[in-house]
């Protein structure tokens, strides 16, 4: 049995037992969630070890237990946060979402990508979610070959007309067209204008107080789950889905294998790169109350959101078929929306997974936001069942 620790709110008790559930069940190793009702905290859990499975705790000896504070990278769950920049960006007056990129980004204007517009981007129809050549991790992470490499790339069908998840581009394509705009890094905008002012631990690109804070044992580890490099697959997938992950020329599998080799998570210098489609770092209570102020005040804190904001990343931009992921999925601008194959609170929230598990979502009508990060990977793409055992426990409160 693992020792739970944190509070829940009277009425949010199932939370914790499906929390507790996915430790003796679900095969969980270190974990934390946390889930916001109408601008306050109802659910802040924790429990199990902070260390990667080569840690030497897997000899016998004591392990290091997740910590209130502790922190996660938490993947694609990392767009959903980089998304607000823009959609603020927009709000303000500063980026029209139905401008060419090539207005702000005059380089992206290559090889057919000139009616591409910036909506394209958010919702996955920009046809450029592969690379001809990979990039390295060092070039990933560097600032500068990654969206050199996506404005020269010729896309895979004509922007606008086709959706296909941007697993690994989508990270070049925001953080440019944000530097573009503002002069600052994504990662920059996220400390100075949404991270600092809600007090959140999160980050996209890990600064070196942080860093070192980490070595102490603020960060968690990521333990990759035991399956083969990049299948990423739920148990027993659909014939087709296991194929395209299968076959190194499909866009699903060159898509998610766009940086190659792998990047190791934990390296402290996958951590310092801004990639905001993939190495964000984040507490679930972090997580939880982003999308909380999202929707509506937080301790005192106006909404980020306007309303016809709110409205533009829940309205669905992209839906059926994937090209990438290859089941149906539901993008609104810069955000997954509720469905089969990605199912969050209800018809109408909005939020993004993480590959391998961590969840991230708000829910507008019931007031509701939700924070999931773990550190034990397992295969799945969109829908974890140890994330999907604490929504339904969730569900059940409202």
């Amino acid at each position: 049995m693992v020792d739970v620790h944190g509070t829940v709110e009277a009425g949010y008790e199932p939370v914790r037992d499906a929390f507790a559930a996915n430790f003796a069940r679900r095969g969980e190793r270190g974990a934390a969630v946390a889930a916001y009702r109408h601008g306050r905290k109802v659910v802040d859990l924790w429990a199990g070890d902070r260390d990667g499975a080569a840690a030497a705790g897997d000899d016998g000896g004591p392990r290091a237990p997740w910590e209130e504070g502790t922190a996660q990278v938490v993947r694609s769950a990392t767009k959903g946060v980089a998304a607000v920049v823009p959609l603020l960006l927009h709000q303000r007056g500063q980026l029209d979402l139905d401008a060419p990129v090539g207005t702000y980004w005059p380089e992206y204007k290559a090889a057919g990508k000139e009616r591409t517009l910036v909506r394209h981007l958010l919702s996955h129809r920009a046809g450029v979610p592969v690379l001809d050549t990979p990039l390295t991790p060092a070039e990933a992470a560097d600032g500068v070959s990654g969206p050199a490499a996506v404005a020269a790339q010729a896309p895979a069908w004509a922007p606008g007309t086709d959706h296909g998840y941007h697993a690994q581009t989508f990270s070049w394509l925001l953080a440019e067209l944000v530097l573009r705009v503002t002069g600052r890094s994504i990662g920059t905008f996220v400390a100075e204008e949404i991270a600092g002012p809600l007090g959140l631990d999160l980050w996209i690109g890990l600064p070196e107080a942080e860093a070192a804070r980490g070595r102490a044992g603020r960060l968690a580890e990521i333990t990759p789950p035991p399956a083969p490099a990049g299948t990423g697959l739920k148990v027993r997938p659909k014939r087709a889905v296991a194929e395209a992950y299968e076959d190194p020329t499909s866009l699903t599998r060159r898509a998610f294998a766009a940086i190659t080799p792998h990047a190791d998570e934990n390296d402290p210098a996958f951590r310092a790169a801004e990639l905001p489609g993939s190495n964000g770092i984040a507490t679930a209570r972090s997580l939880a109350r982003l999308y909380a102020a999202l929707i509506g005040p937080v301790d005192g804190h106006p909404r980020l959101f306007a309303p016809a904001t709110l409205t533009l990343a829940r309205t669905e931009e992209s839906a059926g078929p994937d090209r990438t992921l290859v089941a149906p999925s539901r993008f609104g601008l810069g955000y997954m929306l509720h469905g089969p194959a990605a199912p969050l609170l209800a018809p109408g929230s909005f939020g993004h997974p993480g590959r391998g598990g961590a969840l991230a979502f708000a829910d507008p009508e019931s007031g509701t936001s939700f924070g999931y990060v773990t550190n034990g990977m397992q295969k799945n793409v969109t829908a974890d069942p140890r994330a999907q055992a604490l929504v339904r426990a969730l569900r059940t409160t409202l």
